[in-house]
C-alpha cells in the first residue's frame, strides 16, 4: 500500500494548486497538480474512495463560491463551477454521491446545499442558521455542522441525519462554536469555542457539556482558538492555539469528560496555527500555519511529539492511500479517518434538542 497525501495550495503563488507527497518516503514531493485559475482563498477539501474523484471549495478573486472536482486517477478537472450562495469546508457522503456545502461563514444565508457530486448541481437545502461553516460526515454519521451566526444560534452543534435531513442540536455552549472534531463512536464532541483557553467537550448521547481549560496561558483574550483534532487511536485531543502562540496543547482523553494536558508543542515558526489533522494510521500530525500564509505546514511524530518536517503552505489536506494502483481508502480534512458506511446513532437514541428553524 501507499500512502499520499493531497495538500491543497494556499500561498499567494501557488493557491488552488494541489501538492502531492509521499508520505512513507519523508513527505517527499511527488508532483504537484494545477487545477484551475483565480483561486482567492481555499475553504476546503474532500475526496471519494468509491467514485475517484476530489472536491475543494473555494473563493474566486472575486468572492463568489466555487467547487472544482478532480479525477484523482487521471489528475483532469471534470468540473468548476459556482454554487450559490457561497461555499466553506465541506463534507461528502460515504458513497460518493453527495456533498454537503456550508454557505459561508460570512454570509447570512440560514442553510447549507446539498450538492450532487457528479455535477454540481444542488440537489436539497437543509435549513437550521446563518453563516455556516465547517461540515463533517464522520465515520460514524451523522452530519454535523457548526456556525458562526451571533444571534445565539451560533452556540450549538447541529446534527443533520443523512436520510431524513432532520436536525438536532446540542448546546448551548459557553460561546460561539469554532473548529471542532468527533470521536470515531460519535459519542464525544470536541470543540473550540470563542473567548475559551481550552476547549469545551460534549457528551451527544447525554448532552452534558464539560470546559477543560489550559494552564498557564498566554495572556490575554484567547479570541478563538482554531483547531482541533483526535488522534485516530482516540487518546489524545490536540488542540492549536490563537495566531500569536507558537503552541499546540495535547490532551489525555482516557476519560474524555476529564480531560489533562499532557503536552504543549512548539511550532518552530514561531507563530500560530489554524488548523490540524491526522495521517490515517495515527503515525504523523500535520499543523497548519495561518490562514494563507506563506509559512510550510508542519509535520510532527504523533508517537514522540517530535517535529519531522515542512511542507508547502496548507491547511485543506488529506490523505489518499492507493493499493495496486486502487484507491483504497481516504481521509478528510476535518478529522483524518477512512471513509466508511454510516453506523451512527438513530436520532431516536440522542437526547439533544430537536430544532425546528
Amino acid at each position: 500500500m501507499s500512502r499520499s497525501l493531497y495538500a491543497v495550495n494556499q500561498s499567494a503563488d501557488a493557491r488552488g494548486s494541489i501538492s502531492v507527497y509521499d508520505i512513507d518516503e519523508g513527505h517527499r514531493l511527488i508532483r504537484t497538480i494545477q487545477t484551475v485559475p483565480s483561486i482567492g482563498d481555499v475553504r476546503g477539501v474532500a475526496a471519494s474512495a468509491a467514485t475517484g474523484k476530489l472536491y475543494v471549495a473555494y473563493q474566486d478573486v472575486s468572492g463568489i463560491g466555487m467547487i472544482y472536482c478532480l479525477n484523482i486517477y487521471s489528475d483532469e478537472i471534470l468540473w468548476n463551477r459556482a454554487v450559490d450562495p457561497g461555499v466553506d469546508r465541506l463534507a461528502i457522503n460515504p458513497d460518493g454521491q453527495l456533498l454537503y456545502v456550508p454557505t459561508w461563514e460570512g454570509g447570512s444565508t440560514d442553510h447549507l446545499n446539498v450538492v450532487d457530486a457528479a455535477s454540481g448541481e444542488v440537489v436539497r437545502k437543509v435549513y437550521f442558521s446563518n453563516r455556516s461553516h465547517d461540515t463533517q460526515y464522520p465515520l460514524s454519521g451523522p452530519v454535523f455542522q457548526e456556525t458562526k451566526a451571533n444571534d445565539g444560534s451560533g452556540n450549538y452543534l447541529y446534527l443533520i441525519d443523512p436520510g431524513s435531513f432532520a436536525v438536532l442540536r446540542v448546546g448551548p455552549y459557553s460561546g460561539i462554536l469554532g473548529p471542532y472534531a468527533v470521536d470515531s463512536t460519535s459519542v464525544y464532541a470536541v470543540n473550540n469555542v470563542a473567548n475559551l483557553w481550552g476547549m469545551q467537550v460534549a457528551n451527544l448521547k447525554t448532552g452534558q457539556i464539560i470546559t477543560a481549560s489550559i494552564p498557564d496561558h498566554p495572556p490575554g483574550d484567547a479570541g478563538l482558538l482554531h483547531g482541533i483534532g483526535w488522534t485516530p487511536d482516540q487518546t489524545e485531543v490536540w488542540q492549536n492555539s490563537t495566531g500569536s502562540d507558537p503552541h499546540v496543547y495535547v490532551w489525555d482523553m482516557l476519560n474524555p469528560l476529564a480531560p489533562l494536558l499532557k503536552e504543549r508543542l512548539t511550532l518552530k515558526v514561531g507563530q500560530g496555527s489554524h488548523w490540524l489533522i491526522f495521517a490515517i494510521m495515527g503515525d504523523y500530525g500535520y499543523v497548519a500555519p495561518n490562514k494563507n500564509s506563506t509559512d510550510g505546514t508542519e509535520i510532527f511524530d504523533a508517537r514522540t511529539y517530535t517535529s519531522v518536517g515542512v511542507i508547502g503552505s496548507s491547511e485543506d489536506l488529506l490523505e489518499i492511500d492507493f493499493l495496486k494502483e486502487k484507491i483504497s481508502q481516504v481521509g478528510d480534512d476535518g478529522d483524518e479517518r477512512p471513509a466508511g458506511i454510516y453506523l451512527g446513532p438513530t436520532f431516536a437514541n440522542l437526547p439533544v434538542e430537536v430544532w425546528n428553524h
